[in-house]
């Protein structure tokens, strides 16, 4: 997405395209079926615990880490081999991404070097900033065309600067925008995409449409499976119209897949099944 364009507010303009707002409605209404259930009155923080468990399961899936959630669960060793070290970067970004709200809004670029340090555990001098002009990525799962680094730099800055200004676009508008931007440039030498899904967490949350983090959009991404997911990018990088609504669909839909999981565990906590 260009982010210089010549709209006043270009993340509202595409809130207007066909079947957005229908999709920003549904999620709307998703989070809120979870936010009435009454285990949610006095067990929240059991369900976000929950939450960030399965929502860092589902980042790891999708970048290559399908483990089982119990696995997750029960494991404390994330460095044996490369998917345990997938699944270890996806849980401390989980943990990190709550700690980021208050910076976000004012410094969006510190907040993603800080992810991405979070996530490389502070290996190589490339860890937690944009790399530079000839430096390798590693990002096999995502074979779209990979920009320069000048233009990472000024697409960077744009989009930063969109949200600092704020506007009156939907939370859920944002979060794609955010997550598909990433995912576009892979900005970093590594950890794009489990960076760019803690992103989107980030917004969700400090957008207020999801504050206590009990929609995990990841766990709805791993749902609708990685082919669906590349599938949507290419909409997304396509800069269409059609492209762009059909990646916010498809970003809204594992929103509300994720809140169906919570759903799902706040059913069990009120049998006493969990």
């Amino acid at each position: 997405m260009s982010t210089t364009g010549s709209a006043a507010d270009p993340l509202a303009t595409l809130g207007s395209l066909p079947g957005v707002a229908e999709s920003v409605e549904t999620v709307r209404k998703a989070v809120d079926r979870v936010y009435g259930h009454r285990v949610m009155r006095r067990r929240s923080t059991a369900i976000t615990s929950e939450a960030a468990l399965r929502g860092a399961r589902g980042s790891s899936a999708l970048s290559g880490a399908d483990w089982a959630l119990e696995e997750v669960r029960r494991r404390s060793d994330f460095g044996a081999d490369d998917e345990a070290l997938v699944v270890g970067a996806a849980l401390r970004l989980t943990a990190e991404a709550g700690q980021l709200l208050s910076i976000w809004r004012q410094s969006p670029l510190r907040v993603l070097a800080r992810l991405h340090l979070v996530a490389a555990a502070g290996k190589g001098g490339e860890v937690g900033r944009p790399r530079l002009a000839g430096e390798p990525v590693d990002e096999p799962l995502i074979e779209l065309p990979l920009p320069g680094a000048d233009e990472v730099s000024g697409r960077l800055e744009g989009l930063s600067a969109l949200i600092v200004a704020g506007g009156s676009a939907p939370a859920l508008v944002t979060a794609a925008v955010v997550h598909g931007e990433l995912l576009a440039l892979r900005p970093f030498a590594s950890h794009n995409g489990l960076v760019a899904r803690a992103a989107e967490r980030i917004v969700l949350i400090g957008s207020g449409l999801d504050p206590k983090s009990v929609c995990p959009a990841e766990v709805g991404h791993a749902e609708l499976g990685r082919a669906a997911y590349l599938a949507a990018l290419d909409g997304y990088v396509s800069g269409t119209p059609d492209g762009m609504a059909a990646w916010i669909a498809h970003c809204g839909r594992a929103v509300e897949l994720g809140a169906r999981e919570s759903m799902a565990v706040c059913e069990a906590l009120q049998r006493g099944a969990a």
